[in-house]
């Protein structure tokens, strides 16, 4: 391999980059901030948005106090004091079946309210929970 004739020193204008036609692009760095924006937004909206939802319900305990009745202390939370609230209550036997049913109904009034509830069975119960509540 001999060197071509003529100038042997390499040109300083050369690049390999213009040469095929590889051009440095950044354009990708507009849409990527725009949607990092709108991302770390949209986590901050939803974050404090669930942080204090509209109601929130906490079993504290229950209790078998007969052998067709199980009591079932909790509380509810409500942003509006002056929301009804309708509460599903369940007792659960042995077997992990629903054996009684009742819907407590919270008028308006203070924003945390504790309840001590008195849910019957039609066979001995185990077990208690909240199913659901809602605001209505």
């Amino acid at each position: 391999m001999s060197m071509p004739q003529g100038n042997s020193q390499p040109d300083e204008t050369f690049d390999y980059n213009q040469r095929y036609g590889i051009t440095p692009r950044k354009r990708w760095l507009a849409p990527a901030i725009v949607i990092a924006i709108l991302g770390v937004s949209w986590t901050l909206w939803a974050a404090l948005n669930h942080a204090q939802p509209e109601l929130r319900s906490t079993l504290y305990s229950f209790a078998v106090t007969g052998d067709r009745e199980i009591t079932m202390k909790y509380a509810i939370e409500r942003r509006d004091p002056d929301a009804t609230v309708i509460c599903t209550l369940l007792s659960i036997d042995i077997d992990k079946n629903i054996v009684g049913q009742i819907d407590d109904v919270i008028e308006g009034g203070e924003g945390k309210v504790e309840r001590n509830i008195a849910i019957p069975a039609r066979i001995a119960p185990v077990s208690a929970r909240i199913a659901g509540c809602r605001i209505s």
